[in-house]
């Protein structure tokens, strides 16, 4: 695996609702021209809105209006949903992480462990993705698996690329892109949940990247979006560090938010955990000690949404940025959902890891 075999992870992943009652009928598949999307509709600092028409909605694709070809509003009581929540020891220190667990385990165990979907736990390593958990309901019995598991050692090392960072990068994504390819066949909506600081952004003056570095790092761009849209996955970030987090680290990755639409525009922060999880529609949330709580916040949109899908205009190239937009006919409320999408996607995961090139002068943002 070249570097990814000397660098240590650990990803923890909480695969949550999957109930069974009524089941809406899925997005098109990935053969279809068809863009479908989970929409979340809520009023400043309140509960998913439910109750909205179809007529309530406004689809803008590159700020055109489209016709809605399908539309269900949808209790996510009654959807097949999984959770899936990441606990991130790459990026965080021992002692984080061991905090983290514990607050994992409040969640699971809370309401004697009647959990309202099926959870599943797994852990990255610089081997790979390990699997310590398949679904359930019992929390106790997931949480019980958790305790069980050893975290492996770290290898990553502070005289590696960037202080260990480059490293860091490379696995992060590599463990995103295992467990999305995993979870994605499955049916139903899932929600991912990262608590985590996030991986290091590699953007800066002392950061450069060759023609096929940035084209490798657009091709990982087009894959995640396609990927995370096609297999109904909205990424969520939860900050691990709390009120101890600086403003300005924790707000650098609000820089690249904006979609990238050709390779000469590409960055390593274009794909920052909380860079993706915003692009997926949803959230990243810190400055809060409290983990189980912001789990709950990032859970709580499994309550209620909307299935909506339109058909694209015609035309256009491979890997075309769209961008996208929902609004609402109501004042005061909120669409989040996929911000944009790449047309007639070619997907082809990077054969090998891009390695940034420290050029000197000023500070990498870790």
């Amino acid at each position: 695996m070249g570097a990814h075999s000397r660098i240590a992870c650990l990803l923890i992943l909480l695969l949550g609702p999957a109930a069974s009652a009524q089941q809406p009928s899925p997005p098109a598949q990935a053969g279809s021209n068809k863009i479908s999307v989970d929409v979340v509709v809520t009023r400043k600092s309140s509960p998913p809105v439910s109750g909205l028409q179809q007529q309530d909605f406004t689809v803008l694709d590159n700020k055109a209006p489209q016709t809605i070809s399908s539309f269900q509003a949808v209790d996510g009581r009654q959807a097949s949903i999984e959770v899936i929540i990441v606990v991130d020891a790459v990026n965080a220190e021992y002692h984080t992480v061991a905090y983290e667990r514990d607050q994992i385990d409040r969640l699971l165990r809370a309401e004697g462990g009647d959990l309202a979907h099926a959870t599943a736990l797994a852990v990255l390593e610089d081997t790979g993705v390990r699997y310590i958990a398949d679904f359930s309901k019992d929390g106790n019995r997931v949480s019980a698996s958790l305790d069980q598991y050893t975290a492996s050692l770290r290898t990553v090392t502070r005289s590696a690329g960037f202080y260990g960072a480059t490293e860091r990068f490379q696995v992060s994504l590599k463990g995103l892109q295992e467990v999305v390819e995993r979870v994605s066949p499955d049916s139903g909506r899932k929600i991912m949940v990262w608590i985590s600081p996030g991986w290091p952004l590699l953007s800066g003056p002392r950061v450069g990247i060759d023609a096929k570095g940035q084209e490798q790092l657009f091709a990982d761009a087009v894959n995640f979006s396609t990927a995370l849209r096609r297999g109904r996955i909205t990424l969520y970030n939860v900050d691990p560090l709390g009120a101890s987090e600086g403003v300005g680290r924790a707000n650098y990755w609000e820089d690249f938010v904006k979609g990238i639409r050709k390779p000469s525009q590409v960055l390593p922060g274009n794909l920052g955990l909380q860079v993706l999880a915003v692009q997926s529609g949803g959230l990243v949330l810190t400055f809060n000690n409290d983990i189980t709580a912001l789990l709950r916040t990032c859970l709580q949109d499994t309550s209620a949404y909307y299935e909506i899908s339109f058909d694209p205009s015609t035309g256009g190239g491979p890997n075309e940025y769209h961008q996208l937009e929902i609004r609402i006919a109501q004042h005061g409320l909120t669409a989040r959902t996929w911000q944009g999408y790449y047309s007639q996607p070619e997907l082809q995961w990077p054969a090998s890891p891009v390695t940034p090139i420290e050029t000197g002068g000023g500070r990498v943002p870790h």
